[in-house]
């Protein structure tokens, strides 16, 4: 048997409509839910760029803004289905009920005990333009029609249609309960509030995301939630201790969109960008310009001098300049000319070395670069390559070079992964030589330019002593020296 539900996605404003669309995408086609992205699929779109695609659809027709997209869950009874059959009929129920006019990435879960499926479309059609409406009674009519005709082809259980219609008018009237039969309505909660603090970074966000689903919130006796179509309120808490509000407030800090991948992987920093929105400062009433010149002409009100750090700036340079020579002194135990001398000699074979060291690596990597260009074409290819895999023979001829790559790579005994793998660590220790001279080259420079001023100076000195001596002699009268 399988259920299907239908929600919608708000426009975020600002700056980004599509975020809560987006967000959506990424969440269905996590990996890990779905076979490492094999039970992933689309329809008039590619499942890679789908999100792309449906911002281009709706810019083409000026449709950014309001309703961004749709959806559908279909749901299947625990044990009834295996993934690949849930796949083939979430494929047939795309292609049917939206394949004429929306663009709809479809995926399936299997990380739960109820195999279900997810089907994300556009709100704006890429033939004509025109926003899909969703209209009273269209799950009775259309949507779950379609769901237990495919599920009979399959030899799945269905429901009746009239039947739950009937008893979902008559809950909605008195305070029955909810759904009744083996369907687990409480685990499609469960999951959209996994999907709200996944997606949600703040506890009133995640309030806003559930209203977006379609729920009422409200948390006045603890976190109660009422699933669209329902006639009362559900706790959280009965779901689980995972779900009370204590455990969703601790969990929202904890866990994203890239929570279990960030667990295997080290996070890589980012720079993070915000709006500001700034405010002109109210201009001065009559009265206040009256009073701040008189404070003006009484000399109370004075400007800032500006800055005179430019007045200082040889010091500051010649500061730091001594502040190196010493700490160079320091790091090489220098207390003599003889120990200088010794030292930039010493600094002078290291930088040798070092540059030998980076030719010999440079000539290494042009003994692969042939490799690394193979490797780098592949990794142009490999989006087609994966569409390709997944059933799209649109990128046949992509496909065919990059076998073509591929049996080069093998013929000289590599594979794409391991080029890749030794295209890293050409860079790494490229970078880490070319490091290792030009901090050579920085020792060696400020050692020479000690024994510059060492050696500059000790003539200084000389030529001064000769003068005076010659000044003496122009005094007591006496003939200069031959």
């Amino acid at each position: 048997m399988a259920i299907s539900k239908i929600l919608h996605m708000k426009d975020c404003g600002g700056h980004f409509h599509g975020k809560h669309l987006k967000s959506a995408l990424d969440y269905v086609m996590n990996p890990e839910k779905t076979q490492g992205g094999r039970l992933v699929g689309a329809v008039n779109c590619q499942a890679d760029s789908a999100f792309e695609q449906m911002k281009a659809t709706k810019r083409k027709f000026g449709k950014v803004d309001k309703r961004q997209g749709y959806h559908l869950i279909l749901s299947f009874k625990e044990d009834e289905v295996d993934p690949d059959t849930a796949f083939a009929l979430t494929q047939r129920f795309a292609a049917e009920y939206l394949g004429k006019e929306y663009e709809a990435a479809y995926v399936v879960h299997d990380n739960t005990s109820h195999v279900h499926s997810h089907i994300v479309f556009n709100s704006v059609s890429f033939v004509d333009g025109k926003k899909y409406r969703y209209e009273k009674g269209d799950w009775a009519a259309k949507i779950q029609p379609i769901t237990n005709r495919l599920c009979e082809e399959y030899g799945l259980s269905v429901i009746d249609v009239e039947a739950e219609s009937k008893e979902q008018g008559h809950k909605r009237k008195g305070r029955g309960g909810y759904h009744g039969g083996s369907f687990p309505w409480k685990d499609m909660v469960r999951r959209d509030l996994d999907a709200c603090i996944l997606q949600a970074g703040t506890f009133v966000e995640f309030g806003e995301l559930l209203r977006e689903k379609g729920y009422e919130v409200k948390s006045e006796k603890g976190l109660q939630v009422r699933p669209p179509g329902e006639g009362r309120f559900l706790g959280c808490k009965s779901l689980g201790k995972e779900y009370s509000e204590e455990a969703i407030r601790e969990r929202i800090g904890k866990e994203d969109l890239s929570y279990y991948q960030s667990r295997q992987t080290e996070k890589q920093p980012a720079l993070l960008r915000c709006r500001v929105k700034r405010y002109r400062r109210a201009g001065m009433s009559g009265l206040q310009k009256q009073y701040y010149a008189k404070l003006y002409r009484a000399g109370k009100l004075k400007k800032k001098p500006y800055s005179q750090a430019w007045r200082y700036k040889e010091e500051l340079a010649r500061f730091h300049r001594l502040q190196e020579q010493y700490l160079f002194l320091a790091r090489h135990h220098v207390q003599s000319v003889e120990e200088l001398a010794s030292a930039v000699g010493s600094l002078t074979d290291k930088r040798k070395e070092a540059s030998a060291d980076k030719g010999r690596a440079y000539r290494e990597r042009a003994r692969l670069q042939a490799l690394f260009d193979t490797a780098a074409r592949m990794e142009l290819l490999e989006p087609a390559e994966s569409a390709y895999r997944k059933g799209d023979v649109f990128f046949k001829e992509e496909h065919m070079e990059w076998v073509k790559l591929e049996q080069e790579l093998c013929g000289e005994g590599y594979s794409f992964e391991e080029v890749q793998a030794l295209r890293r660590q050409q860079q790494e220790r490229c970078a880490l030589i070319c490091a290792k001279e030009r901090a050579a080259l920085r020792e060696l420079n400020l050692g020479k330019s000690i024994w510059e001023e060492l050696v500059s100076g000790k003539a200084g000195n000389g030529k001064d002593k000769e003068l005076g001596r010659e000044k003496t002699r122009d005094r007591e009268g006496k003939p200069p020296a031959r």
